[in-house]
């Protein structure tokens, strides 16, 4: 097939030496997964639609709210104004710039239950969730499906990626054997630069298109992490698996068979409580985090969080209750943008 053949839609990525007409071809075969469509994930989406991916799977539990309009590149004033699905909202937005390509929206909690069936017909998966739990059983799913999948994260200034190979390279496990204890930073709390979220979407989605056109041996087989605001620089190398490593190694999927994730349950009337183990919470910090996001008040047995509608008590084992809904994807989102999981 000569260039011509392309429409001038692709010309100047077929013109590049990397991708050429074969490597075209491939991505418009290709099906990838974005799991999160917040700040990374709504820019990968953008970058490989307009690269021509022929099919995207787009999973996120959340809607668009106009905190998200500083960062979140596929949406708008409107989308936020309606309280639009991310989603549904992102393969809207698609469809208006490239109408060939394929787009499934699936407004859902990834989980357990559901894993294999949304994720099942992608070649890759592109992580840009906002949480470890979630994460964790990627790695999970990906090791014992044998597919590849790409780590990426940005809260602050700061960006990090990471590619894994199943049976080749080091998986998340590997890397990070247990998730980080007590509270993190979120960039609800933290705060964020948009330029951080679209640096690591703007890797996480090279990478995912050198592997799409089978130019494998140019993956970068690290961990990298960049700061953009100090201009600090980091690799540590995925290269070879750990020796031991519960997941890749010993093949035990404890997150995919759903253990120690957090058991949610309805409590009475307009609240969820969610049930975290073996996760301290420092109230002080808490306190300090979430000050200028609400009213926080609290004592050593609970913290109280109130924003708007939603009143969020907290616990010292990580356990919370949250007023003002009964919807558990809503709460977990709440859970995860203030406390961290």
């Amino acid at each position: 097939m000569a260039i011509a053949e392309f429409t001038d839609r692709y010309s100047r990525q077929v013109l590049y030496p990397g991708i050429g007409v074969e490597g075209q071809q491939k991505l418009g075969g290709a099906h990838v997964a974005i799991v999160g469509c917040g700040a990374t994930g709504a820019a990968a989406a953008s970058l490989l639609a307009r690269a021509g991916v022929g099919t995207l799977t787009l999973i996120d539990r959340d809607f668009v709210e106009e905190s998200n309009l500083q960062r979140q590149v596929l949406f708008d004033e409107a989308d936020a104004n309606l309280a639009l699905p991310k989603a549904e909202a992102a393969c809207r937005k698609i469809a208006l710039f490239n109408s060939e390509i394929k787009t499934h929206a699936h407004i859902a909690d990834l989980v357990p239950a559901n894993i294999h069936e949304l994720l099942s017909g992608a070649d890759l998966v592109l992580d840009a969730t906002d949480n470890f739990e979630t994460r964790y059983l990627l790695n999970d799913y990906a090791v014992e499906q044998g597919k590849p999948w790409i780590y990426a994260a940005a809260i602050g200034a700061y960006a990090v990626t990471m590619n894994i190979l199943p049976g080749e390279t080091a998986c998340l496990a590997c890397i990070f054997p247990k998730p980080p204890g007590g509270t993190v930073e979120t960039c609800d709390t933290a705060g964020i630069l948009n330029t951080a979220g679209n640096m690591a979407a703007s890797v996480e989605s090279t990478e995912a298109i050198k592997l799409l056109v089978g130019a494998k041996n140019k993956l970068r087989r690290s961990l990298l992490s960049f700061d953009l605001w100090t201009n600090e620089r980091s690799e540590v190398s995925t290269v070879h698996p750990r020796p031991g490593c519960e997941v890749c190694q010993e093949r035990n999927f404890a997150h995919l068979r759903g253990e120690g994730r957090p058991h949610i349950t309805l409590c009475g009337r307009n609240s969820v409580q969610i049930h975290e183990r073996n996760r301290p919470v420092d109230f002080t910090e808490l306190e300090a985090r979430l000050r200028p996001h609400g009213i926080v008040r609290f004592n050593n047995l609970l913290l109280r969080f109130e924003r708007g509608s939603y009143v969020m008590t907290v616990f010292p084992d990580g356990r919370a209750m949250i007023q003002g809904t009964t919807d558990v994807t809503q709460a977990r989102s709440l859970y995860a943008r203030f406390i961290g999981s």
